[in-house]
């Protein structure tokens, strides 16, 4: 088990970001949040097995049609225990 803290900068609002890492991080069996911060960027927690964290990661740095990914900085974190993925506002 692994949780990371991961900050995404580029065209990343507007383009439907926060929901396809949402999808991709249940389909995954991630739990965690993502949500939108100001400048333009997103940032989620990210918790669940080594490999599946690694393959939304990889994920994330694509992103849905229409974004831009254009930097990733991310930080292993104390796990939380959630229990879900949810977008958070």
């Amino acid at each position: 088990m692994m949780s990371v803290h991961v900050r995404i900068s580029g065209r990343v609002q507007g383009v439907y970001y926060r929901a396809y890492t949402r999808d991709r991080a249940k389909s995954l069996g991630i739990n965690g949040w993502v949500r939108n911060i100001p400048g333009g960027g997103v940032e989620a927690v990210l918790e669940g097995e080594r490999r599946q964290v690694g393959e939304l990661l990889r994920a994330m740095k694509s992103g849905p049609s229409g974004s831009v990914v254009l930097g990733m900085e991310l930080s292993e974190i104390e796990a939380k225990g959630y229990n879900d993925f949810e977008i958070k506002y």
